[in-house]
């Protein structure tokens, strides 16, 4: 007999839902949205749905493989944690621990996913991961605005007089935050949304701006400029609670607002527009993940955040500079799971330039890599070096539940859970504030085993299976300590399936900043020199580097994709997926393309082959191809995107990329 079931959605995702999930003879049937969810309210989207497919694809992996001969052969788990322990241990007594990579992503959320930390801080401390390539060069720009990356709770909005979306497109990425949108316009707020593309979201808006990717930081310049130029400043803010101002205004002395919409491809009424709109407060802005996947992209959120500072609009309620919210995870005790000090060597490498480094990496070269919650052959940029690293150390091994890009390439592959074979809770740091609790609903097929278990058994080869001699409770309630303290517990989540967190719902409120002058910091007092805003553009550009523009002429960005979690669910499409195209209307007319011919998309590092489809508005010389679909299917757009950095060390460039295009005949 079938039962319902409360659950929730382990996707690394804004939403973080709440699920009813349908069960019947130890098997998931059906997957939808639990109505009595305070945020999601018994709604969900597409990928969340997917998981019911993937738990029960019959492409699952369901036993441990092993790559002889250039073929995998499948071994017991007695076999392949012995031979893997064997090597740890060898590697170890004649490397050290640090020939050992540790590549993890963060496609799924789980608070026990952070146990893979602990296991490799016992065995001694190996060379990790860090940075991110998703958002982390805006957290890094935030933590040196503000001392931290906080946003106000989603009912907020609706106290906002005029809501800015920024590089943001919510109807694909955030459907919740999309309703309280037009709940917000419903009662007379005004929206406004500014990207390259002409989206979902932006068909809601009041206004749509289209401006220059990678050129959004420039555009805040222009915006702040006008505003001080109207005497439309909240001066008292930034007198009494901030530092460094004088130096934003001397960049702005060193730029026209003519040279501005010149670059920005924003016409200059556009910009003495939204510089009204924001002196109009309370003004919200919501920042999107796109806007710092650039070179310059720290630089950029650092300029919308003085634009936010600027005009007023920080500690009120219905305002703020909303880009993440970390005080969500840092209600957790992951410190207690993650044993950091037990690690006696420590090396670390860029996420995004995770290949270069372990084809370059001496004193100890890598020997090992353990790959877990991430495709990195799909997903780290510059794809055929990524393909050339991880071919070239001695073993490869990977916990997956499929076949990806990734695994095709391990010498070991380790068959693990779906979250519905295994209880974990479940939050976001990007969205709201609730946590949400996923029991074990079905019973693993195969010989799969959670990431935990698989740890577990390693960890006592390795001699300290002491670290890991605790239930799966015990492990939650280290993580649930602090909220322990203040009340909030394991057992009452349980029962509840979803508890609010002690958040503040509009940070800032007391203007009491992180940082180390305690104000917000139009200079980073933390970084010196390099705390100064700066008039920073993307790497490929025209303007930076007219050469490689002349050959490359278009801007190519490379979106989340609408019915997949990164490169999670293409293989499960009821239509095997092709790669898609997407251009401006002018790359379309003065190339005399139209939907679906097959075209060529290239640059230095790569090419990609895939289907045109012409995007309305979107803004000239721009292409998109979704992220994440797999080699098999077209991909991976990878191929195309650069590895660099981020101006402060932490985001990835994935969007700073030309390219040219051509019809394949």
């Amino acid at each position: 007999m079938a039962s319902i079931v409360k659950s929730a959605c382990p996707l690394n995702c804004w939403d973080s839902c709440g699920f009813h999930v349908t069960i019947e003879n130890d098997k998931v049937i059906k997957v939808e949205g639990d109505p009595s969810h305070p945020i999601t309210n018994g709604k969900i989207c597409g990928r969340g749905r997917m998981l019911e497919t993937r738990t029960n694809s019959p492409e699952r992996l369901l036993y441990p493989l092993k790559k002889v001969n250039g073929e995998f052969k499948q071994i017991s788990w007695n076999q392949a944690l012995d031979e893997i322990a064997f090597e740890l241990k060898e590697i170890k007594e004649q490397y050290g621990s640090t020939a050992v990579l540790h590549s993890h992503d963060y496609a799924n959320n789980g608070i026990l996913k952070n146990l893979d930390q602990r296991f490799f801080n016992a065995y001694g401390g190996v060379t990790q991961i860090y940075g991110s390539l998703c958002w982390g060069a805006g957290i890094e720009a935030q933590k040196w605005d503000f001392g931290d990356a906080y946003g106000h709770e989603p009912e907020d909005v609706l106290k906002s007089k005029n809501i800015v979306i920024w590089g943001r497109n919510v109807a694909r990425t955030n459907m919740h935050f999309y309703e309280k949108l037009l709940e917000a316009k419903k009662n007379g707020a005004k929206i406004y949304v500014i990207d390259p593309l002409f989206n979902a979201t932006a068909k809601i808006a009041d206004e749509y701006i289209s401006v220059k990717p990678g050129m959004d930081g420039l555009l805040a310049l222009g915006i702040i400029k006008e505003i001080l130029r109207l005497r439309l400043a909240d001066y008292e803010f930034i007198s009494h609670y901030s530092y460094g101002f004088e130096d934003l205004e001397k960049l702005i002395e060193s730029v026209s607002l003519v040279k501005i919409s010149e670059m920005t491809e924003v016409s200059v009424e556009r910009i003495q527009l939204l510089a009204e709109v924001f002196a109009d407060k309370p003004t919200s802005t919501f920042m999107g993940l796109g806007l710092q996947r650039y070179k310059n992209g720290g630089n950029t959120i650092r300029l919308i955040d003085a634009l936010v500072a600027v005009s007023g609009n920080i500690g009120i309620p219905g305002g703020g500079a909303n880009y993440a919210n970390l005080q969500v995870g840092q209600s957790f005790d992951v410190a207690n799971l993650t044993m950091s000090s037990r690690k006696e060597k420590h090396r670390q490498f860029s996420i995004m330039k995770q290949a270069e480094e372990v084809l370059s990496a001496i004193d100890p070269e890598i020997k090992m890599i353990v790959v877990t919650c991430g495709n990195p052959l799909t997903q780290v940029p510059d794809t055929s070096i990524v393909e050339k690293a991880f071919s070239s150390v001695s073993k490869l091994v990977v916990i997956e539940q499929f076949m990806t890009d990734t695994a095709r390439l391990a010498d070991y592959i380790l068959p693990t859970t779906t979250s519905f074979e295994e209880e974990d809770l479940y939050y976001s740091s990007m969205y709201h504030h609730y946590v949400n609790y996923g029991p074990k609903l079905v019973s693993a097929p195969g010989e799969a085993k959670s990431d935990l278990w698989i740890w577990t058994q390693l960890a006592k080869r390795l001699g300290f299976g002491d670290d890991f001699q605790f239930s799966r409770k015990q492990w939650l309630e280290m993580s649930f300590q602090s909220l322990s303290e203040k009340g909030i517990t394991i057992d009452e989540l349980k029962k509840q399936h979803t508890l609010e967190l002690p958040v503040r719902g509009v940070p800032w409120d007391d203007f009491q900043f992180t940082t180390p002058s305690g104000k917000y910091e139009f200079t980073s007092m933390n970084k010196g020199l390099d705390g100064l805003l700066k008039l920073a553009l993307p790497e490929e550009s025209k303007w930076s580097n007219p050469e490689l523009a002349e050959k490359f002429p278009y801007n190519l960005l490379t979106i989340h994709p609408l019915r997949s979690n990164h490169s999670q669910n293409y293989h499960l499409f009821p239509k095997e997926p092709k790669l898609k195209v997407e251009v401006a209307e002018n790359i379309a007319a003065d190339q005399q393309l139209k939907d679906g011919d097959l075209v060529r998309v290239w640059n230095n590092r790569g090419e990609v082959k895939g289907y045109l489809s012409i995007l309305q508005k979107a803004h000239p010389n721009t292409i998109n191809i979704d992220e994440g679909i797999w080699k098999r299917f077209g991909g991976s757009v990878n191929n195309l995107t650069p590895s660099e950095e981020s101006d402060n060390g932490l985001g990835s460039s994935l969007y700073d990329c030309l390219v040219n295009l051509e019809k394949i005949t």
